[in-house]
């Protein structure tokens, strides 16, 4: 048995591996770049090595300096996690010619599935069904026309090395293939290196399954059934379920023996995935289910297998590597139940899903408890983590378990609504109105169900009524001189008692003014008891931080109405995203006009001019070239100019 591992990954992964790695009794080395040198997998292992700057093409991306960092600590074993390496070839390879042990695939059953191409040739002598299309040699404009042309429209096509969605164009008609296919190829060469493609039928009403599969040194593959990933934005995924809804036991037969010889025909060992494309226009068919690749690594959505089979993929693939046969038989593998997984990111869906970055000030995600049911979190942050712009944005996945889909459905929505983060954005509050979709819960689903429902699943940015009143009537108890109580417990959340406060018997109702960013709400208090309202945190600077079905903001009191033509608070300058100040052009007490630039902020890579709004003065200016802010902070203040 491995008896010290080094991840050769980072996040939520790297902890996950962590966690059952030390279960066994297994040591573990964690490696980090300059970004992750307080990262939450850094702290979880037993050693840690830095490996350098915090881009990752050079720390995480440069298999020299993680091999040299187990040789270093006396690690045996290297597993690749995934993404990064671990569908690299060449680092596999590298790693077994140093003399340790490659927790994935061997070398050669990587390269044989690397290229979409050859791979799909061997699927099909392989007898596993394959979307209909052209994989040739011949790439001239005009062979890939007439192949095209005999496919029959819409067709789409795809970079031989790609993935991710990169490199792949949906053509409708014949008119557009051209340029469909100069744009794809540039975008392959850029990505990949390489500028091949092949051609498939676009297929009608397409869901997204795949079958986790698992094979060992012993000449032994098993199955451990499907999932479905058909929801997806901009081909990622973003909620996971297993089993596929509408599966029936023929049709799950079909498939998943089908992706048992897609894994001998490779001798594949450890942890893989066979994905395919169904026609699901007529429900899922047999005949109607396609190999698309295979991932030869371990996939995010792992855990939903893992709940519904009662394994742990990642001791599996940690005893393969050792040597060990796989743990069970065929046979004595089953479904149990119903597991859904939701993908949380550090994104605004109201700016376009733009990532956001920014220290995690508030954050907590619901725990397992007995009373309502097994819940999951993997994550790789914890409240004081950041969250930069180096690496993927996803911070944490939310699992349920549950002896029914719908079950499933209703805690996952629960949950996501339970949850807490601040100030970077996040998309709790998409995903809880995703699950909650009237098709989705009626498993009416394809891989373009977010896309033609986008509008529907944003949530809005408008505060809801709920939090809007509860905010009111913390500031009203506020200026009472009372103290707020708080539940901080999210998954023991009942109600939000205000201790004390009292609208001092007031004979009509109570209008507070309520400021959220540059808005500013009257809100009318009444005399309802509140119950299951938001969590309340008072925050230093007296602004409360909420969070309601997957929603949060910050609130305040709104200040006295200057009586000019503006109002004082519409010349409040927020940070629109967390970022950096890399110019201030004012001082205290300067006259600037409207749409004069007063600062300029640099946040994902870009720069944003921040202007004055209308003529007026700059007061309260907090902010200074080189300092870090978070969303929404107050920069400064423009007082309007005096009429007269």
């Amino acid at each position: 048995m491995i008896s010290k591992l080094l991840i050769a990954n980072r996040g939520e992964i790297a902890c996950r591996i962590i966690r059952t790695a030390r279960a066994m009794g297994i040591a573990t080395v964690a490696v980090y770049s300059d970004a992750d040198a307080k990262a939450l997998h850094v702290r979880s292992a037993d050693e840690a090595v830095h490996i350098g700057p915090s881009p990752a093409a050079e720390s995480y991306l440069v298999g020299a300096k993680i091999i040299a960092a187990a040789k270093a600590t006396g690690a045996d074993a290297v597993h690749p996690g995934y993404g990064f390496l671990s569908e690299n070839a060449g680092f596999a390879q590298a790693v077994i010619d140093a003399g340790l042990i490659w927790v994935g695939p061997k070398p050669s059953s990587i390269e044989a599935m690397g290229l979409k191409d050859a791979a799909k040739k061997l699927m099909r002598a392989a007898g596993v069904p394959v979307t209909p299309g052209y994989e040739g040699e011949d790439q001239s404009v005009e062979r890939l026309t007439i192949e095209a042309d005999a496919i029959g429209y819409p067709v789409l096509i795809k970079a031989v090395a790609g993935g991710g969605g990169k490199g792949m164009r949906k053509v409708d008609a014949a008119a557009g293939f051209a340029a469909a296919l100069e744009s794809c190829r540039r975008e392959a060469k850029a990505s990949f290196g390489n500028d091949e493609v092949l051609l498939e039928k676009w297929i009608t009403s397409p869901r997204h399954i795949e079958v986790q599969v698992f094979g060992d040194s012993h000449g032994n593959v098993v199955h451990l059934f499907e999932r479905d990933c058909s929801l997806q934005r901009r081909h990622q995924k973003v909620i996971e379920e297993a089993p596929a809804p509408g599966m029936d036991e023929a049709t799950r037969e079909a498939i998943c023996s089908a992706a048992v010889r897609a894994a001998k025909a490779v001798d594949y060992e450890g942890a893989g995935t066979i994905e395919f494309i169904a026609d699901a226009s007529e429900g899922l068919r047999a005949d109607r289910i396609f190999f698309m690749e295979m991932n030869t690594r371990l996939q995010v959505e792992h855990p939903v297998t893992e709940e519904i089979t009662g394994v742990d993929l990642v001791e599996w693939q940690l005893r393969v590597a050792s040597g060990e046969p796989i743990p069970c038989k065929q046979e004595e593998l089953s479904i149990n139940g119903w597991a859904i997984e939701a993908r949380l990111y550090a994104e605004d869906p109201a700016k376009g899903f733009l990532p956001s970055i920014g220290v995690l000030e508030d954050f907590a995600l619901p725990r397992t408890n007995r009373r309502d049911g097994p819940n999951r979190v993997d994550t790789g942050v914890e409240e004081g983590s950041e969250v930069t712009p180096f690496y993927d944005p996803m911070i944490a996945k939310l699992i349920v378990h549950r002896n029914t889909r719908e079950g499933a459905i209703e805690a996952l929505a629960t949950k996501l609504g339970r949850a807490l983060c601040y100030p970077v954005k996040w998309n709790a509050g998409f995903l809880r109105n995703l699950v909650l979709a009237e098709d989705f819960r009626a498993e009416r689903l394809d891989t373009g169900f977010i896309e033609r429902n986008l509008d529907t699943l944003v949530p809005s940015t408008t505060p809801p009524a709920d939090v809007l009143e509860a905010a009111g009537r913390l500031i009203a108890e506020r200026a009472n001189g009372s103290q707020a109580s708080e539940t901080l417990d999210l998954d023991e959340r009942l109600q939000i008692r205000f201790a004390g406060f009292r609208l001092n018997a007031a004979p009509k109702p109570v209008t507070v003014r309520v400021k959220h960013g540059a808005d500013v709400h009257e809100v009318e208090l009444s005399d309802r008891t509140i119950w299951d309202l938001p969590i309340a945190r008072l925050k230093p600077n007296g602004i409360f931080a909420y969070d309601y079905e997957g929603w949060s903001g910050l609130f305040s009191e709104a200040r006295n109405d200057s009586g000019g033509a503006h109002h004082a608070h519409d010349g409040d300058i927020i940070a629109p995203m967390p970022g950096k100040v890399i110019a201030v052009d004012v001082i205290n007490g300067d006259e600037v006009k409207a749409g004069q630039r007063l600062m300029v902020l640099e946040a994902m890579k870009m720069e944003h001019a921040l202007t004055a709004p209308f003529d007026g003065v700059v007061r309260d200016l907090a902010a200074a070239p080189g300092a870090q802010v978070q969303v929404e902070a107050l920069l400064c203040v423009v007082e309007p100019a005096e009429e007269g």
